[in-house]
């Protein structure tokens, strides 16, 4: 359902979301609280976008093309999308995707769960598997290293984080309120049982 009460312009999107998977992507438009109506692009955007908002931010949604995947693939759709949004390099990207889980004593990680990189004094937060070589013995050495997230996300971190602490769970909240939407997006989305 559209959002018709206002009109928007490209330059009122400033939150950019790339998923690198149909399921992402339907991820994705569950999560938005209204979806706006489609705005016109140039002839040689090729990205198919879903526009709309989540709490106070415009977001524009995109997803990589089916089944061409990796940094190449990304960094087309990026580079289209900010030249049809044009305030999206005041505001900042989020690839959003599925990870894959791998729960052990210290980290109980799983599929499902919502994981938000932070820098430490060592790392940026995400390290991105091919910035390294093994070396001999299978021991990974890293080569390179990516930017840590901006200023503005660091901050919504800590605030989520302080909020745990103090028994205030908003993102577990929008999730259980997302679940409830519909039987399908609950049969398709809901975390998996734990054996």
């Amino acid at each position: 359902m559209y959002c018709t009460e206002m009109s928007f312009t490209h330059g009122d999107y400033t939150v950019a979301w790339i998923c690198a998977l149909p399921l992402e992507l339907a991820a994705a438009k569950t999560m938005l609280d209204d979806v706006h109506p489609p705005l016109p692009q140039p002839e040689s955007d090729h990205n198919v976008y879903t526009l709309g908002r989540v709490g106070s931010h415009n977001v524009v949604v995109a997803c990589l093309p089916g089944g061409v995947y990796g940094t190449i693939s990304a960094a087309g759709v990026v580079s289209h999308m900010v030249s049809t949004f044009p305030t999206l390099r005041s505001g900042f990207g989020l690839m959003v995707g599925i990870g894959g889980g791998v729960p052990t004593p210290r980290n109980d990680i799983r599929l499902g769960d919502v994981v938000v990189s932070r820098p430490t004094t060592t790392s940026s937060g995400v390290i991105q598997f091919d910035y390294g070589k093994t070396l001999r013995g299978g021991r990974f050495q890293h080569t390179g290293s990516l930017n840590k997230p901006p200023p503005v996300l660091l901050k919504a971190v800590s605030q989520l984080e302080s909020g745990c602490m103090t028994g205030k769970r908003p993102t577990s909240e929008i999730l259980v309120d997302t679940l409830h939407k519909s039987e399908k997006i609950r049969e398709v989305f809901s975390r998996p049982k734990v054996d």
